[in-house]
């Protein structure tokens, strides 16, 4: 009998079942709305890196006489200064494009800083569930009874007003949702059959964490990742709106915004600008953790 051999016009490749960044790659492009997220987000990040190259002014460099112009597409306007100028006459084009680099910075700091306490903490209580789990779960459901914004203006008011105040403040209300979420994907790992030949072949307490359950939960914390992401940069600006957050004249979007308020019936560019930029983070971020979650979640894959 003769072997069979498959046409010469058949690709191999075509047969070859996609691997899995390939699966997470078409399944994440699909979604119209995360792509276009991800490069407006992937645009503000390239503006936060290249801002003291391409920002046409110093955020600080104060034009006398030029105070609170609009943009240079209104009457009054001054083609110098694209987006107008602020109260002390500072070109606010480049306060905005400075400003990602503060606002940026400050939402992936807390969120990385949450992130590391709430999945450490989330782990050892799904390990440790009778004293020490239920500790940490009943100090976790206080402070998720408070609004998250509350919570965040009572801590800044009583650290004090700083950039590093402020991460530590976000990143404080931001560890909860890590908490709960870690501890409840790590509890059904727990009781997996690779888990107990894990135990049984001797592997430490870290190893069993952070080597073996660790990995096969961070599907759900990624997604979880990048919506915390997004409301640590709206915390961010309402705190900096209050004061608490990083102070003026640094070019930060909430200080921005507080120092506008007083000037948002003479001059609403003031605020809308910054504003914008929030807006436009936040939505960028949001959309993206939709993809993500589209293409992490096994559930919602579709082979093509």
């Amino acid at each position: 009998m003769k072997p069979s051999v498959l046409p010469s016009d058949v690709d191999l490749t075509a047969m070859t079942p996609p691997s899995s960044w390939q699966l997470f790659l078409s399944t994440f492009c699909r979604n119209k709305g995360a792509v276009l997220g991800f490069i407006v987000l992937a645009l503000m990040v390239l503006i936060a890196i290249l801002a003291p190259a391409i920002a046409p002014h110093d955020p600080y460099e104060l034009f006398t006489g030029q105070e609170q112009l609009p943009p240079a597409f209104l009457d009054g306007g001054n083609t110098m200064f694209w987006l107008g100028t602020d109260d002390a006459g500072r070109d606010t084009l480049s306060r905005v494009m400075y400003g990602a680099r503060y606002s940026l910075f400050i939402g992936l700091s807390a969120t990385t800083l949450a992130m590391l306490v709430g999945v450490s903490l989330g782990l050892s209580a799904a390990f440790w569930p009778k004293v020490w789990g239920k500790a940490v779960m009943l100090v976790n459901d206080i402070l998720m009874s408070y609004p998250s914004l509350l919570l965040a203006i009572i801590i800044a008011a009583i650290l004090g007003p700083s950039m590093t105040n402020t991460i530590i403040t976000i990143a404080l209300v931001c560890t909860p949702p890590f908490i709960r979420l870690t501890r409840a994907t790590a509890m059904v790992e727990l009781q997996r059959e690779y888990f107990v030949a894990s135990q049984v072949m001797g592997a430490g307490v870290l190893r069993l964490l952070f080597v073996t359950i660790l990995p096969n939960c961070m599907a759900p914390l990624i997604v979880q990742a990048t919506m915390i992401f997004s409301s640590a940069i709206l915390e961010a600006g309402a705190i900096g709106f209050l004061g608490f957050g990083v102070q003026p004249p640094d070019a930060e979007w909430g200080a921005m915004l507080g120092t506008a308020r007083q000037y948002i019936q003479s001059n609403v560019w003031l605020a809308i600008w910054p504003g914008v930029a929030i807006f436009l983070a936040a939505l960028s971020i949001n959309l993206t953790g939709d993809g993500l979650r589209d293409a992490l979640d096994p559930k919602l894959k579709q082979v093509t």
